[in-house]
């Protein structure tokens, strides 16, 4: 898997894992994708991941290294997709 596909595969799991916010983004901490034995079975590294998407601006996440233990209780947010726009006018 490439970075890019391991960014999709977090979100989706964000996503399951997560609590959806009103603003259409969804909320997870870090102790919740660090112990979920499904993402220990997709990801090698949630750590390389979670620091891609954050520089991809995917997500948000105080600091830049979270380590198991330490910082579990870390607010993980999976931005909310801004909406599409369409260059159709009508005529």
């Amino acid at each position: 898997m490439n970075v890019e596909e391991e960014v999709e595969r977090l979100k989706q799991e964000i996503k399951r894992l997560g609590k959806p916010q009103p603003d259409g983004s969804y909320k997870v901490t870090f102790g919740v994708l660090f112990n979920d034995d499904q993402c220990a079975n997709i990801f090698e590294a949630l750590v390389g991941t979670l620091r891609a998407a954050k520089k991809r601006k995917v997500v948000a996440y105080d600091g830049e290294l979270l380590l198991q233990g330490v910082h579990d209780n870390v607010e993980i947010t999976l931005k909310a997709l801004p909406l599409a726009t369409s260059n159709w006018q009508e005529n």
